[in-house]
């Protein structure tokens, strides 16, 4: 009888010690993702503040090309292109504004789309097909030429034709959808693109389909979200990321980078 309320008693200890360790390695691991959410939006706050935004005036911005697109005539070759830049203002703190660019086979002109908060939302060829977004340069997250393109580009054409969030005032910046959840859609629809908005593409998780969860772009990982405010996506294109309220915490294991809120990747770049 002794022995047999020793044991217990020791059995209760022991599952009261893994209790207090489970307690305390949650706590842990909380305070750890809550500053990979907040010290890297502190930091790239205090850059914007102590370099002060330097492309000036929003509405006098340079919005000229890059020059990272061919001239048409001298590039007869069907082009994909899917840019990415910091957006307007306080608000390029924590975000990218997206767009889509395709260009046929002999083609005389690019043609470029943004979904806005302005206008009609989905905006053709409004803005030079590389250019400046306001004064931020792009870089190119998703890049396909020749035989491939020629093949996509009628996809991506017809995801943009039929995208629901069309009519005005059905933009929304948070948590979408927005011109990232347009061109997010896009990649899902298109998977060969093999494309990966940054982190800091918030509004990409928004469930512009009304799905909640199932695979991703790619079609080799998985997704779960709540309605683009929490989220979870584990995918070899797409990395590990966790999406808290729009912010992203992640790590690339394909193209090794961590991934944070703000500041974008930290490692290996992930364009083309």
């Amino acid at each position: 009888m002794l022995s047999f309320e020793g044991g217990a008693s020791k059995k209760t200890n022991y599952i009261s010690w893994l209790l207090l360790v489970l307690q305390q390695s949650l706590r842990k691991s909380v305070i750890i993702f809550l500053l990979l959410v907040f010290v890297p939006i502190g930091v790239s706050a205090a850059r914007y503040w102590l370099e002060g935004d330097r492309r000036g005036n929003w509405q006098s911005a340079d919005r000229s090309s890059t020059g990272m697109l061919p001239a048409p005539g001298s590039h007869p070759d069907a082009v994909i292109r899917v840019f990415a830049a910091r957006t307007v203002r306080w608000r390029g703190i924590f975000a990218v504004h997206t767009w889509i660019v395709v260009k046929e086979k002999g083609a005389a002109q690019y043609s470029r789309y943004d979904y806005t908060a302005w206008g009609e939302p989905i905006r053709s060829n409004g803005f030079a097909p590389d250019g400046r977004w306001f004064g931020a340069v792009p870089e190119a997250v998703a890049a396909v030429d020749g035989a491939v393109a020629e093949a996509l580009i009628p996809r991506i054409r017809y995801v943009i034709e039929n995208y629901k969030f069309r009519a005005y005032g059905d933009y929304s910046p948070w948590p979408g959808p927005n011109s990232n959840t347009f061109v997010q859609a896009t990649l899902d629809a298109v998977p060969e693109l093999r494309g990966v908005l940054p982190p800091t593409a918030i509004g990409k998780d928004y469930p512009y389909a009304g799905r909640w969860f199932g695979l991703t772009a790619s079609g080799n990982g998985l997704f779960a979200t709540l309605d683009g405010y929490l989220g979870l996506k584990i995918g070899w294109v797409e990395g590990f990321e966790i999406n808290f309220f729009g912010a992203v915490v992640g790590v690339d294991i394909r193209r090794p980078a961590l991934k944070l809120p703000g500041i974008g990747r930290l490692g290996i770049a992930t364009g083309p």
